[in-house]
């Protein structure tokens, strides 16, 4: 029987503390730790995305940070294809691959054998989605996908112009719905993994999101999205990030700068609780609640403990 290649894999919703922990268990395990953040791997985009900082990285290689401009699309098929690579490569140094990181689908189609469409995209196709979106609003072009594909719809927020687009292009091009796709997926796990999630009591962890966009303004979060409106970037899959479409209705001119962080705060609050729900509902996570902040330290050692066991490390 093959033996699978160990990995760690920590989720959790924004600002419950998975940074601190990946770095703890990278000291102890020789890892290396690979970005599972959808918006991490724009250049130019570091604040919004709390991506860390060089100084707190003492010295662990990180990975899948930086490597897009904020113009150019990425998907989950390349975030697929692109992760496994970096498995097999920390695994054949020697070294353990550590994913940290909240988006969602990334992680279950790197961990899982999960196949995409055998055919490529409709660019044409997809386009004119859009502009259809521009013209008749999202809420029409949503309609369209619950005809098609109630089933489908029901996963995807209506407000998900870009997830609603390409179920609409997967029928187009192959005939077949999403839903009935991805029902066909194989649940075969590829590696030795074990899923660490962390989770907090919903005040705190809510109380952590506000005070967290208090100090990405201190530290220019503004002055990022303006350096990315100069440059022309308004549109694409980017600056749809939390973070950076609040703002960028700001220096539109269509709310103040206090109403923008507000809907920021909102916005990076409800996307918490749909993280924590979908990780509940989709994947096999082994939850730790880090809630008590006295006993942080003494929690990060419980959880790379019980890595030792899982996964039989040194």
């Amino acid at each position: 029987m093959q033996q699978l290649d160990k990995l760690i894999v920590i989720i959790g919703p924004t600002a419950v503390g998975k940074t601190a922990l990946s770095i703890h268990l990278a000291k102890r395990f020789n890892g290396e730790i690979i970005s599972g953040d959808s918006m991490q791997i724009y250049r130019g985009m570091d604040i919004g995305t709390a991506k860390i900082k060089q100084d707190e990285m003492e010295g662990i290689p990180h990975h899948l940070l930086d490597i897009k401009e904020p113009h150019q699309s990425f998907s989950a098929a390349e975030f697929q294809d692109i992760v496994r690579r970096k498995i097999k490569e920390i695994t054949e140094r020697g070294a353990l691959p550590i994913i940290v990181g909240g988006t969602g689908l990334y992680i279950q189609s790197v961990i899982y054998d999960y196949r995409f469409s055998d055919k490529g995209g409709d660019e044409a196709f997809r386009l004119k989605l859009e502009e259809k979106a521009e013209k008749i609003g999202k809420a029409a072009l949503y309609e369209e996908l619950l005809k098609v594909d109630p089933e489908a719809a029901k996963k995807i927020h209506p407000n998900n112009v870009r997830r609603v687009i390409r179920a609409l292009e997967v029928f187009q091009t192959t005939g077949r719905k999403m839903s009935e796709y991805l029902e066909k997926q194989e649940s075969k796990q590829l590696y030795d993994v074990a899923l660490i999630g962390l989770t907090m009591d919903r005040e705190l962890l809510y109380s952590r999101i506000n005070a967290r966009v208090d100090q990405m303004m201190k530290e220019g979060l503004l002055q990022e999205v303006e350096s990315l409106w100069q440059r022309g970037i308004r549109e694409g899959q980017a600056v749809q990030a939390i973070g950076y479409k609040e703002l960028f209705a700001y220096l539109a001119g269509e709310c103040t700068l206090e109403e923008a962080v507000d809907q920021l705060k909102q916005n990076s609050r409800r996307y918490a609780k749909r993280q924590l729900t979908w990780f509940r509902n989709k994947l096999p996570v082994d939850w730790f609640d880090v809630t008590d902040e006295k006993r942080r330290t003494e929690k990060i050692k419980e959880i790379s403990d019980f890595l030792a066991g899982k996964l039989r490390l040194k």
